[in-house]
């Protein structure tokens, strides 16, 4: 379908991930991406299916990053699938021992315990988004510090961070699950498509679906959703994590992370961990035995 683009060069890595972040909180964004242009300089791309909706995120913007916003262009689209097209741009990513590549990159990051390959798609999750990022690099310490037998990938979108948790501990079983079918279909495939067969899929939103009941309790739930919806979910991860494990938090932007630990505190959680990427939190928690 047609739409419109918006597209700002800046020359400050700081602005650029200001930027980039200003972008992601808007909830009527198809996609946000960051990318280097040039020696020292960044460009940041986001699409709208419709005009109007990317007229008021410029303004947007604008209000919220003042002087410093770089001129940026508006640009509409013809119909084609440019969400797609430009993440097909977006070089690998490296997070701990985890590559993360599209299929344009497949000759340039062999086949291997090390990759990933998620193409851009209808669901979340390319590691190019410091949420994604964030687990990432959680998940890749956890793996090399502790053994977990069950982990959940609660909300898992793409199913980037299910995959690198299967191909970092191999002889766990992995579970994951999202409210979305197509997400849920999106993820299976990009399982099959990285030779990961021992990922357990499930529709379902929350913890109540019997698959995942039947598995509890987990020694690792990840969730990289929202803050709000991690608020709710606090007991029911409490009450599906054996004592002991952990659970590592994401799509939280840096003011909201306070609300987010005091949720998890209050049901037995111990905080571990508080990594910052640009406006965007990682926690991980354990829970008290």
């Amino acid at each position: 379908m047609a739409s419109t683009k918006l597209s700002v060069r800046a020359t400050d890595h700081a602005i650029a991930q200001a930027i980039e972040g200003a972008l992601s909180e808007t909830e009527t964004a198809d996609a946000v991406t960051l990318f280097e242009d040039g020696p020292d300089a960044w460009r940041i791309e986001a699409y709208w299916q419709a005009r109007t909706e990317a007229e008021a995120a410029a303004a947007q913007l604008a209000a919220r990053i003042g002087p410093g916003l770089p001129p940026y262009d508006l640009e509409d689209l013809p119909e084609l699938n440019w969400v797609a097209i430009s993440q097909a741009a977006l070089p690998p990513v490296t997070a701990g021992r985890f590559v993360v590549h599209g299929s344009h990159d497949r000759e340039r990051v062999p086949y291997g315990p090390r990759s990933i390959l998620i193409d851009a798609n209808e669901a979340f999750g390319t590691a190019h988004h410091a949420t994604t990022l964030g687990c990432l690099l959680t998940i890749d310490r956890l793996a090399r510090m502790h053994r977990f037998a069950r982990i959940l990938d609660l909300g898992c979108g793409s199913g980037v961070l299910a995959i690198a948790a299967a191909r970092a501990l191999p002889s766990a079983r992995v579970f994951a699950s999202d409210n979305d079918p197509i997400a849920v279909d999106v993820a299976r495939t990009n399982a099959e498509a990285n030779g990961v067969r021992h990922i357990t899929f499930a529709c379902t939103a929350g913890l109540a679906h019997p698959t995942l009941r039947a598995a509890a309790p987990f020694d690792l739930v990840i969730a990289n959703i929202l803050a709000g919806p991690l608020r709710s979910l606090a007991g029911d991860i409490g009450a599906n994590l054996r004592p002991g494990g952990f659970t590592v938090l994401s799509g939280i932007l840096n003011p909201e992370a306070p609300a987010v630990v005091a949720a998890y505190l209050a049901h037995g959680f111990t905080l571990i961990e508080r990594r910052r990427i640009g406006d965007w939190t990682t926690l991980t928690l354990r829970r008290r035995a």
